[in-house]
Order: structure tokens, then C-alpha cells, then sequence
């Protein structure tokens, strides 16, 4: 397993949207791909509307992820994505959802809300790899708003940086979530791949 490319994936989102229940699907991925791995909250079970970052780390010796350091950068919210770049290795890859869901002080008018378009400028400073994908959109196309982070996953399996594909995710979701939410979760994998190829 020595011949594995260590591959560090951050993660962020907001509390309630399901960022580390996500986070643990795709850990349990790559472990039934034979691959090792860490993950890890960096600090998260945030109340409902808090910051929530995790990690998952393939084939890495150290289970922290330092500025400058991700491979990958996964964005739950918008904001988020953008609060997390500093994260992003130098032409690392980002793949974020484009619809907000603003912490407690911009919906009290305490803090303004960037538009999407300045969360993609901040990005494209930082890297050309970039995709933008309306999740929340995408899951209750699915049949729940909460299944968009599946469509979210599914997408970076589909970008071609892991060392495995969306049917491993496939896989995870059949064999690690309750049987009356797979159907959902399973459209919500169809629509993140078809998103991602169109993007």
C-alpha cells in the first residue's frame, strides 16, 4: 500500500446540513476500496447553523490538514467554501455548492453575504480546477434537500482525483445507509455525476 498517493480531502459546511455524515460515507468508501484512511472533525457538531470542517485523508501519515495543504477542498455552502481556502493546496481542486445558507449573523444583517460570483473569483485565484454544482437543487430533485451532499460526493468521485469511482460510492450507500433512504441517495448519485459532466 506504499505505492498509494496520499490524498487529503477538506471538508466544510454548516451544522444541520450533514457535512459529517457525509464525511463518514465517504471514508467508508475508501475503506471498502482496500485503501487506508483517516478522518477526522476538526471541530464540528456545531449547532445547527454553525461551521462544521472534517477530513478525510487517503493514504496519508499525518491526520491533519494545515494551510496549503488539500488536495481537495469540498464545500457544503458557499461561505464556507470561501472560508476554507486558505486550506487549498496551489491549483488543489474545489468543488462547491452555489446556493447559500447564511450563518446567524448575515441573516440578522451583522455580516453581508458575498454573491456567488465573488466565491468564484476568490476560487479561481487559487486554482483552474473548479466545479459549482446547485446541490441543494440537485437533492430535492432527488427527493431530499439533505441527499444533495451525496450528489456533491458523487461529483468528486466522477472528477477523476480518487483513486476509485461514483460506483464505490454506489456501493457505500447500498451497503452503509437504512434501506427507505437509499433510493433517494442513489438518484441523488446519478444527478451529481450527469451534473459534473456538464459543468
Amino acid at each position: 500500500m506504499s505505492d498509494i498517493t496520499p490524498i487529503k480531502i477538506f471538508m466544510t459546511g454548516v451544522g444541520g446540513q450533514g457535512t459529517l455524515t457525509a464525511t463518514t460515507l465517504l471514508a467508508k468508501t475508501v475503506l471498502a476500496q482496500g485503501l487506508p484512511v483517516t478522518s477526522g472533525e476538526i471541530h464540528g457538531m456545531a449547532q445547527r447553523g454553525g461551521v462544521v470542517e472534517s477530513t478525510v485523508l487517503i493514504g496519508c501519515k499525518s491526520p491533519k490538514i494545515g494551510h496549503g495543504e488539500a488536495d481537495i477542498l469540498l464545500g457544503f455552502e458557499p461561505m464556507e467554501t470561501l472560508r476554507a481556502l486558505p486550506y487549498l493546496k496551489q491549483d488543489g481542486l474545489v468543488l462547491s455548492a452555489t446556493e447559500f445558507m447564511p450563518p446567524l449573523s448575515v441573516a440578522m444583517g451583522k455580516q453581508k453575504c458575498p454573491d456567488i460570483e465573488d466565491v468564484k473569483k476568490a476560487v479561481a485565484a487559487c486554482t483552474s480546477e473548479a466545479y459549482f454544482l446547485p446541490s441543494q437543487t440537485l437533492g430535492l430533485q432527488a427527493g431530499a434537500v439533505q441527499a444533495g451532499n451525496v450528489a456533491l460526493l458523487a461529483a468528486l468521485c466522477a472528477a477523476g482525483k480518487l483513486p476509485f469511482g461514483p460506483e464505490a460510492l454506489e456501493a457505500a450507500i447500498k451497503a452503509n445507509l437504512p434501506a427507505k433512504i437509499q433510493p433517494v441517495n442513489l438518484k441523488a448519485l446519478e444527478l451529481g455525476v450527469e451534473a459534473i459532466k456538464t459543468s
